[in-house]
């Protein structure tokens, strides 16, 4: 199946390979009346520093991406390959054992190691009601809770997979068969590099002004023995919507309710809960947000704790910057966190300027553990094509992990 789905895709391969006269910046590049090609370059210059009890790390690195969409009529061609380099690398890229030289134990991990790959090769077809992608492709499911391309990281996390969405009135379907999930630790990870199995993500969406509510299910199942416990099916339920309270207020929600349980090739047996629920008010260029996440925790048949997991999300997304929490302890977790946010529209020199505050707190499911709690600011502006930010986290460890504090200078470009 893996065969099929890249040679499908590298067939028109060289098509990519034209050279028409240069467009402007992000514009596709007009061949014929049928033809275009647009292509594609973005980059990303990265300082991230860590410092732990006994561990630090301090990491300069830079990736790049570069490819081309060709689009005949409906039928699209896309070819996208990303690299990685590490100017400063005085930090561990893998946070598991491989024997590699980019593992260094001694060192605290960010987990951009140097590498060079082929990020996306894909076919579509895009139609007025349907599309249909097939090859290595991006995949962001809603808020990439529980299937995203971990933009955050310097390597991507792609999928070989079939994707299939349409829209029919108010109803939304979007359904994908995935046969690998390509990680972003590259390729001297091992068989970490991706981990291959049977995937299937389906959503139906019914948008009823002003809410939208949407019924998902993911169930996975994984090859490599290693990874076998986050095999699992997930079927759940979440709502968004966005209510004008006044002319300058308003007032966004979302919740979203999910039972786990074991799926396949999973040696345990067990169920668990996961719930969110979130608010944010928006007044003018003034932002505050409060929200609850719980990532349940259940008992399988043997009576030992597991966790719900989300092992294809987007994590950074989620339960503070410092990342404390990529797997969930087996007690499970719960977030409580709010913040406030602003845009300085009115900036007259600096474009985009953005800062926002937020903090959360961490607790078990199960077991009344006070975790620690975790501050989390940024600031960030653009200066022509140039996209700026600055980032910290500090994360205050009470019952798990270990005091971290993380910072990110960063300067970012696309075309």
């Amino acid at each position: 199946m893996r065969k099929f789905l890249l040679a499908a895709t590298a067939c028109a391969a060289p098509v990519a390979l034209a050279h028409p006269a240069l467009a402007a910046p992000g514009d596709p590049v007009k061949v014929s009346d049928a033809l275009t090609i647009d292509p594609m370059i973005e980059g990303r210059l990265r300082y991230e520093s860590v410092d732990q009890p006994t561990l630090e790390a301090d990491a300069l690195t830079v990736r790049i991406r570069a490819g081309a969409e060709v689009r005949l009529h409906s039928l699209s061609l896309l070819a996208e390959a990303e690299g990685t380099l590490a100017p400063v690398n005085d930090y561990n890229a893998f946070p598991f054992a491989i024997a590699n030289g980019q593992r260094r134990p001694t060192r605290s991990v960010v987990p951009d190691p140097e590498n060079i790959e082929l990020n996306r090769l894909q076919v579509q077809y895009k139609g007025k009601a349907a599309s249909v992608t097939i090859g290595r492709q991006r995949i962001n499911l809603d808020d990439q809770r529980w299937v995203g391309s971990v933009g955050w990281r310097q390597n991507e996390q792609t999928f070989d997979a079939v994707r299939a969405e349409t829209k029919v009135g108010p109803v939304s379907l979007d359904g994908t068969y995935a046969i690998a999930q390509r990680t972003i630790f590259g390729v001297d990870a091992g068989p970490r590099q991706s981990y291959d199995g049977s995937f299937w993500f389906a959503g139906a969406a019914l948008k009823l002004d002003p809410v939208t509510i949407k019924g998902f299910a993911y169930v996975i199942d994984y090859d490599e023995a290693f990874f076998r416990a986050n095999s699992s099916q997930t079927y759940g339920l979440r709502a968004t919507a966005t209510l004008p309270l006044s002319p300058k207020l308003k007032l966004a929600l979302a919740a979203s309710y999910a039972r786990q349980s074991d799926h396949g090739s999973n040696p345990a047996d067990f169920a668990a809960d996961y719930l969110a629920g979130e608010a944010g008010l928006a007044f003018g260029d003034l932002g505050v947000l409060a929200g609850y996440e719980l990532l349940g925790s259940g008992r399988d048949a043997a009576g030992v704790a597991r966790a719900v997991q989300t092992p294809m999300a987007t994590m950074h997304k989620f339960n503070g910057w410092a990342d404390l929490f990529l797997t969930t302890p087996a007690g499970g977790l719960q977030d409580l966190y709010g913040g406030v946010s602003y845009r300085f529209s009115k900036a007259r020199f600096v474009k985009g300027l953005n800062a926002a505050v937020t903090y959360h707190r961490f607790d078990s499911d199960a077991g009344g553990l006070r975790y620690g709690s975790e501050w989390d600011a940024s600031l960030g502006f653009t200066l022509g094509n140039v996209a700026l930010l600055a980032k910290f986290a500090d994360y205050d460890a009470r019952r798990f992990g270990v005091d971290t504090r993380k910072l990110w200078l960063q300067a970012e470009f696309r075309y």
